[in-house]
């Protein structure tokens, strides 16, 4: 049974999404309120939506997207990618530069109260009160939305027991670990029974446990109140792990939307990894032998390629004949990561970033 009152709606089609481009598929409108979509439409939808700060600083830079109710879409991308500035935009708290969104069929401009009351945040930095005990805050949290005692008690109850953090309620909040914090943080956001959920950057700081946990019970409070999730990550495995679609932000820029398994298939079904002393070279090799020239990329003396026409034995073979200096060579399965380089032409995160 779900934690909210109305029916889990199931995906019932894709949604063409662009930067730029292509608009906001099926959208109706409201013939007395043109700023409303009615129900049949999108449950997060994005048109040119852009942010100019101070300086002509183009945070984001008229990207348009649609999410379907009940998905759960990722904006994937490096720090400073805009992805952020994108959550802020549809949340309310940052005001576009241009463009329009709207949550729930709620103008977020034009109706930011509206828009506030069909969603909620969690933020990456805390703001559940530490010197309280979890109990404390969620039942402040509760009074604030206005949510009716009973109906709340019996929320604040499933949650927390589907969440795991049922027997610690009652210790402050100063005691719990980050998992514990951010599993709060997540009822705390959910206890208005919200129909958009934002998570912006939920794992960061996490250990590895911690994280894998997190990802789980996301999962599960997904199947159970079928709110509409965005996530924003530089996660790679975050990202293929909990959202149903990605965008991919490079500079403000959608470059690229689709579910992690085609994005993955668009690479082909192999990829090599070298390490060589003369990229140069080995590039020349593998384009004149059927590699693509955009499926190669060479960052310092590390190339890497996607392989369509040839597999990872032949390659390795006319790198061998061609006399191609190696350090080391791998052909394997791509990844998202694999998808990021080829798009933007470099990684996603740099070696200190990455999850422990």
């Amino acid at each position: 049974m779900s934690l909210f009152a109305g029916p889990v709606r199931p995906l019932t089609r894709e949604l063409n999404v662009t930067n730029n481009e292509e608009k906001i598929n099926d959208r109706i409108t409201d013939p007395h309120d043109p700023g409303r979509m009615t129900g049949a439409a999108a449950a997060v939808a994005a048109e040119e939506l852009a942010k100019i700060y101070p300086g002509d600083i183009h945070a984001v830079k008229g990207i348009s997207f649609a999410v379907e109710a009940g998905e759960a879409f990722g904006l994937l991308g490096p720090n400073g990618a805009g992805k952020t500035t994108t959550i802020g935009m549809l949340n309310t708290t940052v005001k576009p530069s241009s463009g329009r969104a709207l949550l729930a069929g709620r103008d977020v401009t034009r109706d930011p109260i509206g828009a506030r009351s069909v969603s909620s945040v969690v933020f990456q930095d805390a703001v559940v009160d530490r010197p309280l005990t979890g109990r404390q805050n969620l039942e402040l949290h509760l009074k604030l939305w206005g949510v009716d005692t009973s109906v709340g008690r019996r929320r604040l109850a499933e949650l927390t027991g589907t969440v795991g953090i049922s027997d610690i309620l009652d210790r402050p909040v100063a005691t719990y670990s980050g998992g514990q914090r951010r599993r709060t943080e997540i009822v705390r956001a959910l206890l208005s029974g919200p129909e958009v959920l934002f998570l912006d950057e939920p794992t960061v700081g996490l250990d590895t446990r911690s994280r894998h946990d997190l990802f789980d019970v996301i999962g599960t409070l997904r199947e159970r109140t079928g709110v509409t999730i965005i996530i924003t990550t530089h996660y790679l495995d975050e990202a293929e792990r909990l959202c149903d679609r990605l965008a991919i932000i490079q500079s403000g820029t959608i470059v690229a939307c689709d579910s992690p398994a085609r994005l993955l298939a668009s690479i082909g079904p192999e990829v090599l990894e070298l390490r060589t002393d003369d990229a140069a070279k080995a590039a020349a090799v593998l384009r004149a032998n059927g590699v693509e020239p955009d499926d190669v990329v060479v960052i310092g003396q590390t190339l890497t390629a996607s392989l369509r026409a040839i597999n990872g034995a032949r390659a390795l073979e006319l790198l061998e004949d061609g006399n191609v200096p190696a350090r080391s060579a791998t052909a394997r399965h791509p990844n998202l990561d694999d998808v990021y380089l080829r798009l933007t032409g470099g990684p996603i995160l740099s070696p200190a970033d990455r999850p422990e």
